[in-house]
């Protein structure tokens, strides 16, 4: 099943990378009875091609080929997993062009966002490649008369991740590369919005020597793709990148079988600007917050309290930066792109009319067009708006005027979302009380950029479980054995 539509509307320079089928123990498999479902761009709603709709029962045929195959990849020498992961990685940087554009045209992100984004994917699987040689039998002082005691490191068995559409390669790769190193299998379901970014990696992956049933995607309906997956016990481990609803869902459909969970769910971070912070950087790193991958980002800045002395200063730095941004086809490589289907333009419509209804003021944008929704600002925002307690996923950029440190702590804290916040200020330690009292799994201070392989990634409150990313997020993967042992 090569797509011509999708190839015929980007310069892929390798069609092998193309592919409508799902990746299942080593195979390029159909739907029961060829079903499919469409892909379409989200830039003018042109179908991309069809991609095959696996079953129920397809589904659990992936976790036999999984659970056989960790039967001999969990006792593979950790170096051969490394070796492996290394070829794909090299892999992924060869194909990098072809990766960006395949994944312009099913999700939308300006060109540059997505090159940054396959760099991005590509450094998780090569630091997991490194990570694979480095779990060690630990030894412990033993407590007993002549016992021996250590700790092992185990892979779990099979893992089963489910992945996102507004970041199709990074956040497969985060959570594939660290549970392969771990020696885990995979069984991984992409979006349905985003299935070619995800079966792209699968071909690479297979080029890489990946054995059959070590790696598989597959592509269908979430519900019945998954559900066969939470309720199987030889899944052990689930990770899931989305928004707390399903996230919920999930960890109830997991009870069952009590597996490990890793869950990267919602977020609403807060950005906090003192007076005596670097205007300038300020606003140009909340710029950033806001706006990238078009404001459809868990990281991305939900609100902006700014102290009152250098409120009306920030308020028109940002409203003329936010006014020079520019929209338009990911190809093109705007600064703002197209949001991913109808229900995001929606919200964003939902949100701005609440905020304006409540007392706020529409400073710039507030118009949609198919698509595209302008980037937003919106001053003196309450805190009853729905957009200060509601995730927005979009260009749309509340702001509102705070007095005291305590005020604004106590504010930014007042959310059932803890993944990140973002602090601005020059007085350390204001830096040190701040960081220390926000109620978030990660604090930028005077920065937007904190993310990248080596860094554990997660939220506290219902952002979230479990961390991915650096050590940690292989040892997620993992079982801690204790051994005691007497040489009778």
């Amino acid at each position: 099943m090569l797509d011509t539509a999708i190839s015929a509307r980007a310069d892929i320079a390798d069609k092998r990378l193309l592919r409508g089928f799902s990746y299942v123990d080593g195979k390029w498999v159909a739907g029961d009875e060829g079903a499919s479902f469409a892909v379409t761009d989200p830039a003018d709603g042109a179908r991309l091609g069809d991609v095959a709709r696996l079953s129920a029962a397809q589904s659990a045929q992936a976790v036999d080929a999984a659970q056989k195959a960790f039967l001999s990849w969990g006792l593979t020498l950790p170096q051969e997993r490394s070796d492996i992961l290394r070829r794909w990685f090299e892999l992924v940087i060869a194909a990098k062009e072809d990766l960006a554009r395949i994944m312009v045209l099913e999700q939308g992100k300006p060109l540059s966002e997505a090159r940054g984004e396959i760099d991005y994917a590509a450094r998780f699987i090569e630091f997991y490649a490194e990570e694979a040689k480095r779990p060690n039998v630990e030894s412990v002082t033993s407590h007993l008369p002549d016992a021996e005691m250590e700790l092992w490191l185990e892979p779990m068995g099979v893992a089963a991740l489910i992945t996102p559409w507004n970041f199709p390669c990074a956040m497969l790769t985060r959570k594939a590369a660290a549970a392969l190193a771990a020696g885990c299998t995979v069984v991984a379901h992409p979006s349905a919005e985003t299935p070619y970014s995800a079966l792209a990696l699968a071909e690479l992956a297979e080029r890489a020597g990946f054995p059959a049933g070590v790696f598989n995607v597959i592509t269908g309906d979430a519900p019945t793709i998954v559900k066969p997956w939470t309720e199987d016990a030889r899944v052990r481990a689930l990770s899931f990148t989305g928004s707390t609803e399903v996230g919920k869902l999930l960890y109830a459909q997991s009870a069952g079988t009590v597996k490990r969970l890793v869950l990267e769910l919602g977020g609403h971070a807060p950005v906090i600007v003192f007076k005596g912070a670097d205007l300038d950087r300020a606003v140009a790193e909340t710029i950033k917050a806001k706006f990238a991958t078009s404001g459809q980002d868990c990281l991305g800045a939900n609100r902006i309290y700014v102290e009152r002395d250098i409120y009306e200063a920030f308020c028109a730095k940002f409203v003329a930066a936010t006014q020079a941004l520019r929209m338009g086809r990911g190809m093109d490589d705007p600064d703002i792109g197209p949001l991913m289907n109808a229900r995001a333009v929606a919200k964003q419509v939902e949100h701005v009319q609440d905020a304006l209804d409540k007392g706020a003021t529409l400073a710039c944008g507030g118009t949609a067009d198919g698509l595209f929704y302008a980037p937003t600002v919106l001053t003196d925002v309450p805190d009853d708006a729905l957009i200060m307690s509601q995730e927005t996923f979009g260009p749309v950029a509340p702001i509102s005027p705070f007095d005291t440190e305590d005020e604004v702590i106590a504010r930014a804290n007042a959310s059932e979302y803890g993944l990140v916040a973002y602090v601005h200020t020059q007085n350390p330690r204001r830096i040190y009380r701040a960081t220390r009292a926000l109620q978030y799994g990660m604090v930028a201070v005077n920065r937007t950029k904190v993310t990248g392989a080596p860094i554990p990634f997660g939220g506290v409150k219902q952002s979230g479980l479990g961390r991915e990313g650096a050590r940690t997020g292989m040892q997620e993967f993992m079982e801690l054995k204790y051994v005691c042992r007497d040489w009778a």
